[in-house]
């Protein structure tokens, strides 16, 4: 079991595991990473792309092949080749490739790039080429990927600066574990360098790894002597930052570095750190075999695809490095059919007392589970059935692997969701939040990652049929509940609202939920019961949104994401965007309050005059009006000049700049100026703000809250403007 693995450019390779009081450190000489290559995707599925693969059998290499290990014989960048059979794909049989040992872990994606550029395009497929360096280590030589912590808990630091700040000048606002670490650069390195040789960590979580290569630079210029943050002298930068674009959105992935026997986690790039905390990435860890450090930086769709990777590798399976899988032909009808999502139901705008709400439980995996869908079993080609409905997809007979990497972990969140229920121990229960948190991640995103086109096991067929069996299943259960007396209120594919219908008896709500999971064979759960709930109307548009809407829960739960207080469940309003500053969530949340007390768009608007008297007086601080928002260009690439982009070049007039997918934070101070005066950034000396943008975002806030009872911005405007005095529902701020 290891803590992090450190790759030397020798090819050596040094595994660090926990012990009683530190680490033991054991050098792994000569590794050598391997790929394999096959012959063309043609060679498997023919020129015409057909269901099933049929690669012609062969005792050996190829002649394409065995032309291409005399290309690599004798580089460089290759210890050794030779032949072994493997299976290229779920539904072959084990064949003859060409195995490829790398001279080094940094050779293995340079010999994957020759072999492209050998013989003619299109010649080879590549497998075991893009496995990330730590995982590849640990999958090839069986080691597991996770500390053992039975020997000791991990022992952590962090070190934090404002996410404003740069530069050595950064390094005085430092923070080790929140205290301040000192007032100069140079009292900063050596507080941290103090902390580092007491504390020993084992995990450092950095709110961005920038501060690595800063910090070893400021103990330079300052002469700190001995300064180090790893278990051995100096670091390494794994990765330089870049941007891409995912589902339309653009994205920044900062520079990466590793620290020499400890695991650097960067609060800036971590997804699963900030969902599940520490406990739900060791816990993620165990059950996706990538290492901590490794999976503190991954994306879902890369832990989902290591889970994939292991389990096809239990079934001797090699990993394609691009996906060259054929989409199956099918006819224009299909298509129309086929090319839809999940069911929803226009939500009933307006105030409904005693609404229900009822979840199937983990739709998407379950119905990957229960109707064996995967890769391989969709339009196998050797079944000629119509098991999906709507679109006349066959599925396999035989077990496909994707329900085996998925089963096991729907299984294991519901064992610990009843742990959660069972515990009376607060640290105990923290831990069994944090991993269902990291596993809900997973289950929540392997249904769309089957449609991604670079997914490596991906397939559209896949996605397509899930959602088919989705929308069906949601239909019938609307049906089941309408015709035993409850109205349908909203429903959003795996969520409905219901409440009763007038002038009719209703079958108690568990019963029919029973009913409909036996029929279904996924479990339709009661989520919560709401005294009210208010579903909003389109911006622009009566017609109601689907995803905006907030209520009132009738029971207490734990307080999760999205509540307000412990009653109040919110989504899609202002309050749960993340470029709404938080003055206008705090008005916002107060107006909900206020709602929920008196149900008076009146009462919402004398707190909405209350914070806006605030607003004009200048009493709101302004670190409570910071915008937030993501930049999708660099500055000189818009040709609009909207406020984000004129933070973005007052930015650049400071000296900094902001890449495409990172976030730009201002202060509004003159939304009808010119330029760069506009606004402000937060660490300039500056207590001015725009009232007027500052009210107009309140304003819509508050309008979120009374569209519900056909109040618009007209009403409100008209309200404020006749407003003399307020009344004393607009002070009653409780919950």
């Amino acid at each position: 079991m290891v803590l992090t693995v450190d790759f030397h450019s020798a090819g050596d390779v040094v595994r660090w595991s926990l012990t009683d009081d530190g680490v033991t450190r054991t050098v792994h000489e000569g590794y050598t990473p391997t790929l394999f290559v096959g012959d063309a995707a043609r060679d498997l599925y023919g020129r015409r792309g057909g269901p099933t693969p049929t690669p012609p059998d062969r005792d050996g290499l190829s002649d394409s092949l065995t032309e291409l290990q005399a290309f690599l014989t004798g580089q460089d960048a290759v210890a050794n080749t030779g032949c072994e059979s493997y299976r290229q794909t779920f539904r072959t049989a084990p064949r003859p490739l060409l195995r490829i040992d790398a001279a080094s872990v940094d050779a293995v994606r340079q010999i994957a790039q020759r072999v492209q550029q050998f013989n003619r395009p299109a010649e080879y497929t590549c497998y075991n080429v893009d496995l990330t360096r730590q995982f590849r280590y640990c999958l090839e030589t069986g080691t597991p990927a996770s500390p053992d912590q039975s020997v000791r808990p991990l022992r952590t630091l962090s070190l934090s600066i404002p996410p404003h700040k740069s530069g050595p000048d950064a390094l005085t606002h430092l923070t080790i574990d929140g205290d301040a670490a000192g007032q100069t650069p140079e009292a900063a390195v050596t507080a941290v360098d103090r902390a580092v040789r007491e504390r020993d960590p084992d995990v450092i979580v950095v709110s961005t790894a920038d501060l690595i290569p800063l910090l070893f630079d400021a103990a330079d210029t300052h002469d700190v002597s001995g300064f180090e943050l790893g278990r051995e002298p100096g670091y390494t930068k794994l990765a330089g930052e870049s941007t891409y674009t995912s589902y339309g959105q653009v994205g920044h992935s900062p520079a990466r570095y590793t620290l020499p026997g400890r695991v650097v986690i960067d609060e800036s790039n971590t997804f699963f750190y900030h969902e599940a905390g520490l406990p739900g990435c060791l816990d993620l860890v165990n059950r996706a075999g990538l290492p901590l450090e490794e999976l503190g930086w991954a994306s879902i769709g890369r832990v989902l695809t290591a889970m994939q990777i292991r389990a096809a590798r239990d079934r001797d399976v090699l990993v394609p490095w691009q996906a060259w899988r054929p989409e199956l032909f099918k006819p224009a009808a299909t298509l129309d059919a086929a090319d839809r999502g999940g069911t929803t139901f226009a939500p009933a705008v307006g105030v409904h007392e005693n609404v229900h709400e009822l979840d199937f439980a983990s739709l998407y995996p379950n119905i990957i589970r229960t109707r064996n869908i995967s890769p391989e079993t969709v339009r196998c080609g050797c079944c000629d059935t119509d098991d999906v409905p709507g679109l006349g997809y066959s599925i396999c007979d035989a077990d496909g692997y994707l329900p085996t990497v998925l089963g096991p972990l729907i299984d294991a969140r519901s064992r610990i969701k009843d742990q959660i229920e069972e515990t009376t121990d607060d640290a105990e229960r923290d831990r069994l939040e944090s991993a269902s948190a990291a596993i809900k991640w997973i289950l929540v995103s392997c249904f769309g990652y089957q449609g991604f086109s670079n997914a490596k096991f991906g397939r559209i067929e896949c996605h397509e049929a899930i959602n088919a069996f989705a929308r069906d299943i949601l239909l019938d259960a609307k049906t089941a509940l309408e015709a035993v007396g409850w109205q349908v209120l909203h429903g959003i594919v795996d969520s409905i609202w219901v409440t009763p219908a007038p002038d009719r008896d209703q079958r108690p709500l568990e019963t029919v939920a029973a009913e409909i999971s036996a029929d279904t064979g996924i479990a339709l759960e009661y989520e919560s019961a709401f005294d009210w709930v208010a579903f909003c109307p389109m911006r622009n548009g009566d017609s109601g949104a689907l995803t905006r809407y907030f209520g009132k829960r009738r029971v207490e739960t734990t307080p999760s994401t999205g509540e307000l207080g412990d009653a109040i469940k919110t989504r899609g309003i202002e309050t749960r965007q993340r470029n709404t500053p938080p003055w206008v969530s705090t008005v916002q949340e107060d107006a909900l309050r206020v709602f929920d007390a008196t149900r008076s768009p009146d009462a919402v608007c004398d707190v909405l005059h209350r914070h806006l008297t605030a607003l004009r007086r200048g009493d709101v601080a302004t670190d409570d009006l910071i915008v937030a928002n993501r930049v999708s260009k660099r500055a000189d690439a818009y040709t609009q000049e909207t406020l984000t982009v004129a933070a973005l070049r007052r930015t650049q007039h400071h000296g900094s700049s902001l890449a495409p997918g990172q976030t730009v934070r201002y202060i509004v101070v003159n939304a009808d100026g010119r330029g760069i005066d506009r606004v402000r950034l937060p660490f300039e000396d500056s207590e001015s703000y725009d009232a007027d943008w500052y009210e107009d975002a309140a304003i819509r806030a508050v309008e979120s809250i009374v569209s519900c009872v056909g109040w618009d911005r007209t009403d409100i405007d008209q309200y404020l403007a006749d407003t003399t005095e307020t009344t004393l529902g607009s002070y009653n701020t409780q919950p």
